[in-house]
């Protein structure tokens, strides 16, 4: 089941919620990459990561971001979301892919409510006083780390080390940035993942 929503807060944050037929106790939020390269709700890492969740029985909100913020904007708006979601479910997770995946680690460290994250091909800095390592350091929720060796559009090397020596749950793919021809192999990855750590 897919319905539109418009997340609450100061910015212009709409949303898609892809729910199973079951009523789900979890949810996660899921950001897309880079909005000033065309990231947006419909990329399709993010809507393989959907429809793997909701196999799995949890619901999916996956949000397009308000106006171009450098980042701080961005995060806002998924504090927003993971506001709407929390009273409405039980467990919430965050999904991000690039740039979202920065937003998610630096989100979930302030964000209470989160429960676990996962962060696929995540850059090491999203700006400044938006550093991803430091956050990450600080999560003391459960972590999956998703990147491409062959990778070379962000700087993932610093947060694959960092996730490394946490011991956290870091997954290598025998892929560029975009993951061509492996969404559905990361998507179940990563809809496992949160079938553990939120069901």
């Amino acid at each position: 089941m897919s319905q539109p929503i418009v997340v609450p807060g100061a910015r212009d944050v709409r949303a898609t919620l892809e729910e199973p037929s079951s009523e789900p106790t979890a949810i996660v939020v899921a950001c897309p990459p880079h909005p000033q390269h065309g990231g947006n709700r419909g990329d399709r890492r993010l809507v393989a990561v959907s429809d793997a969740l909701v196999e799995r029985g949890i619901a999916c909100l996956r949000i397009d971001y308000g106006e171009w913020d450098e980042g701080h904007g961005e995060r806002e708006d998924v504090r927003n979301a993971i506001r709407w979601a929390s009273p409405r479910y039980d467990r919430v997770g965050v999904f991000g892919f690039s740039f979202g995946s920065g937003l998610a680690l630096l989100t979930s460290a302030d964000d209470p409510a989160v429960d676990a994250v996962s962060a696929l091909a995540p850059p090491s800095s999203l700006g400044p006083d938006l550093e991803v390592v430091p956050a990450l350091a600080s999560l003391e929720i459960p972590v999956q780390i998703g990147y491409g060796a062959r990778d070379s559009t962000v700087d993932w090397g610093p947060v694959v080390e960092a996730a490394t020596e946490r011991s956290d749950r870091v997954l290598e793919f025998s892929s560029d940035h975009f993951f061509v021809g492996q969404h559905e192999a990361v998507a179940t990855e990563i809809g496992e993942f949160f079938a553990e750590t939120l069901g």
